[in-house]
């Protein structure tokens, strides 16, 4: 008899975007007429810009050509995209990091979720809270988290993102082996200081701990003293692995393009104490279980460090916190407190009276017609909260806060 990996069946038997799907479809059998606004998926809705479209166009027709036709690349990512990533992402922030530290992917979900392979099932992780699920869920997967008690996992060191420590929490008090840091944060919105990261790093290197580091929203920063990078903190080199992303940066969520950055000084230890490259043990994973981001995708990623691509990608950007700011602007002026939206796509709103975060999500879909994301659904302490992307059309943000405040009244 085939067994079954038991620790799926530990799951919740949805991921949150189903619940929500579901509970909207079922909305709009029940009211056939209503126009909805979803504001809570965080999908981007603007076009490729001009350039990615050329040098996609371009890319294609090498592909038509047989002198210019290309099979399997590396495993790795073409030089000209990992070049481009170091000199425009790395070294033009006095960041030194070698190409081939950087291995691209096809989205940093990927890497977030299959990073963990690499490290034992027995390693303790810690978690901000709330969190993106995919980091949680993958460890479950492979046995790591134990099993889920009252919203939490049994195996993992929660550390809260509230109100009170302004969503910048501190290391935990004890050791632990793993840790997992999202900044610009994915849902809260909120960003780090220089200062607070350095912390996590001085942490991780006391206790010869591991940091995956999510930057995937790095481009929206708007305030000089944020930092885009970890590798910006003194030592992160030699404790942290950095993942980022295309998608949300340049509307790649269709195209998928991203990168994971894995310095040849970070470390992993065998029960015997022998120090092992994790930038060796990545290569090797990558070369047995993927076989590389399309060459045309990787065309239009390296389009967008052209000066063209750059402006036409800041537009973009500039065009989403622009959606960003009239949300948050709505909010606040009918007495709903928010968070983020000032250095991220996302805005962390806390519910009126005590609502739980179904609750209010079930209301402002019912009442209002417009789609948030429970809070909660990212962990505990998002509970009391929902969050909205500014990644809708400008017309639907306008219109979905008219409609909010007329719910409001």
């Amino acid at each position: 008899m085939t067994l079954v990996n038991e620790h799926f069946l530990k799951l919740p038997n949805n991921y949150l975007f189903a619940d929500i799907a579901k509970k909207v479809n079922a909305f709009k059998v029940s009211h056939p007429n209503a126009r909805i606004i979803s504001l809570g998926i965080g999908d981007v809705t603007q076009p490729l810009c001009p350039a990615v479209i050329e040098a996609m166009h371009k890319a294609v027709d090498e592909m038509a050509n047989g002198e210019t036709f290309r099979g399997y690349g590396p495993e790795q990512g073409y030089k000209f995209l990992r070049d481009a990533i170091v000199k425009n992402d790395y070294l033009a922030r006095g960041i030194h990091i070698d190409a081939n530290e950087v291995f691209v992917n096809d989205g940093a979900k990927s890497d977030t979720g299959n990073f963990q392979e690499l490290i034992r099932w027995d390693n303790s992780i810690c978690v901000t809270d709330p969190i993106y699920p995919v980091y949680i869920d993958s460890n479950v997967m492979i046995g790591r988290a134990g099993v889920l008690e009252d919203g939490k996992w049994s195996n993992v060191i929660y550390v809260p993102c509230t109100e009170e420590n302004n969503f910048t929490p501190e290391p935990p008090a004890n050791r632990v082996d793993v840790i997992y840091l999202c900044y610009p944060n994915n849902p809260t919105g909120t960003v780090i200081t220089k200062e607070a990261l350095k912390k996590w790093v001085q942490y991780a290197l006391k206790n010869d701990a591991l940091i995956f580091y999510d930057a995937a929203y790095e481009a929206y920063i708007q305030d000089p003293d944020i930092p885009h990078s970890i590798y910006e903190i003194k030592g992160a080199k030699k404790c942290a692995v950095e993942f980022k992303s295309f998608s949300k940066t340049a509307g790649f969520t269709g195209i998928r393009c991203g990168y994971t950055v894995v310095p040849k000084e970070v470390m992993a230890s065998t029960l015997t104490g022998e120090r092992i490259p994790l930038n060796n043990l990545w290569n090797r994973r990558q070369c047995t279980k993927f076989n590389g981001t399309s060459y045309v995708s990787q065309r239009a990623a390296e389009a967008t460090y052209s000066p063209e691509g750059k402006a036409q990608v800041r537009e973009v950007i500039d065009y989403y916190m622009t959606n960003a700011r009239i949300m948050k602007e709505g909010f606040e002026n009918v007495g709903i407190k928010v968070y983020g939206g000032d250095n991220a796509p996302y805005l962390w709103l806390r519910t009126p009276r005590d609502m739980t975060s179904w609750k209010f999500f079930e209301q402002m879909l019912y009442e209002a017609h417009v789609v948030c994301t429970p809070g909660v659904g990212f962990g505990p302490s998002g509970e009391g909260f929902v969050r909205l992307t500014a990644f809708g059309k400008r017309e639907d943000c306008i219109e979905a806060m008219n409609w909010i405040k007329d719910w409001m009244k």
